[in-house]
Parts: structure tokens; C-alpha cells; sequence
């Protein structure tokens, strides 16, 4: 790696245990492929498709990821809750506020990270773009090289968001849909863009979810639970090339590892 780059990789929501098996099993070979620097994993997903569990958060450190994301699904582990403000590598959506557990941004290991979350079909949170904005200019008074996880169900907000950033930070990723877009690009003024990096779990599901157990959700209607799928799992992401002085993105290469 030329010494003025960085290559950060950038993973979509990790889903239940077999989401969590790929990553602990796997990502190793993913870094080697990619050469990668920093990895940043969004894990609200990963206890059974329901938020995060504390043997979930020690793996994840124990594998080395420079820091983690979550969304909406970040508070329904009890467990986890004191550890939103004693790590700091675990993020929650900055626009939760001030009143509630926790941090949405980070500067670990030489690379700021951002975590918002959307309001569009989304739980209310405050402004995303008023929060994100904040962060990141607390974190460019330490470093050029800056990533920001949109945790959202609407691309258009999400491409908002990108454009509203665009040359402020080196990436705005989306993540929550767990269906990977093919929008990758690197927009006008420097920023790599992404609507959804896709997840980390069971490839025959339904967004992750036991495909019978979705099935009868979408015919009932019911408030039936979602079951994780098991089963052979993908790590979904980008691989971001960043020059570490201007923070600029050089690149953003999509892919699904299996």
C-alpha cells in the first residue's frame, strides 16, 4: 500500500449467529484480499437478529474491527446498554441525542467514524444531517479521513445525506436494508457513496430472517417475530482507497464475499 493511502473496509449489518460464524471465520481472508487497513462493521443485527449481546461485542474487538455501528435495534439488549458508553468503539446513532446512553462518533486508530440513523419509515430520532454535521466537524479537527454510516430505510435520504457531505468526509455508506445496491461511486467533490452496503449473514433468508417465519409475517400479517436463518453466510461491503491527506476517496470497490 503506498504510504499516503488507506484502505478501509466498510461491512454491512451482521445477522444473527450465522452472520456472526462468517465474520469470525472469514473476515480474516477478506482483509488479506483487500489489503485492508481499518474495518468498520455495522453489528446491530448480530444476537439473533435483534441488537447485540456482550459475547457478540467481545468477538467483535477480539477480532480487531476499529469500530462498530448499529441503528434502531441497538437498544433491545439490556446486556449491552452500559457498554454504549464505556466502549468506545461502539457506536449508536449520534441523533438519538444527548439524553440517552452512548456515542455516535469515534476517532480510533487514525480514521473518524459517524453513526446516524434515517427518519424517513424510521423510529423518530432528531436531524440526522444537523447531528452528522456536528460530528464530523469534531472529528476533522483530528483527521482527514472520515466515514459515516447512514443507518436508513430511504435511499433518497441516504444520497441526501451523501450529497450534503460530499468533500466534507471520505465515505457516507448506508446500511439497514441488508440488500446490497449497486450504486457505488465516488461523488463530485471526493466522497464515496454507497445506498447500502448490504449484510453479513445467511444467504438463503429473507433479509436475514427464517424464510417460513418471514412467509407467514407478510400473509398474516401478524406481529410474529423474526427467527434468524441459518445456513452458509456472505460478508457484504466496500473497500474504500482514501488518500490520507486530503481524506479524499480514491476509490470504493463493492463486493460479496462467500
Amino acid at each position: 500500500m503506498p504510504a499516503d493511502t488507506i484502505r478501509t473496509l466498510l461491512l454491512g449489518d451482521v445477522y444473527g449467529d450465522s452472520g456472526c460464524r462468517v465474520i469470525f471465520y472469514k473476515l480474516a481472508s477478506v482483509v488479506k484480499k483487500y489489503k485492508a487497513d481499518r474495518v468498520v462493521l455495522n453489528i446491530e443485527n448480530a444476537y439473533n437478529g435483534f441488537g447485540l449481546s456482550v459475547e457478540n461485542l467481545n468477538m467483535f474487538l477480539g477480532l480487531g474491527i476499529d469500530a462498530m455501528t448499529s441503528g434502531n435495534h441497538i437498544w433491545q439488549q439490556n446486556e449491552i446498554l452500559p457498554y454504549l458508553d464505556s466502549e468506545p468503539k461502539l457506536l449508536r446513532p449520534a441523533n438519538y441525542g444527548n439524553s440517552v446512553q452512548g456515542h455516535g462518533y469515534v476517532l480510533v486508530n487514525g480514521i473518524g467514524v459517524v453513526n446516524v440513523q434515517g427518519r424517513l419509515n424510521m423510529p423518530a430520532t432528531e436531524d440526522p444531517f444537523r447531528w452528522a454535521s456536528e460530528c464530523v466537524r469534531k472529528l476533522k479537527a483530528e483527521t482527514k479521513t472520515v466515514f459515516v454510516d447512514i443507518h436508513a430505510e430511504s435511499a433518497e435520504e441516504k444520497e441526501a445525506l451523501g450529497v450534503f457531505l460530499d468533500g466534507e468526509v471520505t465515505a457516507v455508506v448506508g446500511t439497514h436494508t441488508h440488500v446490497q445496491t449497486a450504486d457505488e461511486r465516488i461523488l463530485e467533490k471526493g466522497t464515496a457513496y454507497i445506498s447500502d452496503l448490504g449484510f453479513c449473514g445467511p444467504s438463503d433468508s429473507i433479509i436475514g430472517c427464517d424464510e417460513e417465519t418471514a412467509f407467514k409475517r407478510q400473509l398474516t400479517q401478524m406481529p410474529i417475530r423474526a427467527r434468524s436463518a441459518e445456513g452458509e453466510a456472505v460478508i457484504c461491503g466496500v473497500c474504500v482507497v482514501s488518500d490520507i491527506h486530503s481524506g479524499k476517496a480514491l476509490s470504493i470497490e463493492r463486493f460479496v464475499s462467500r
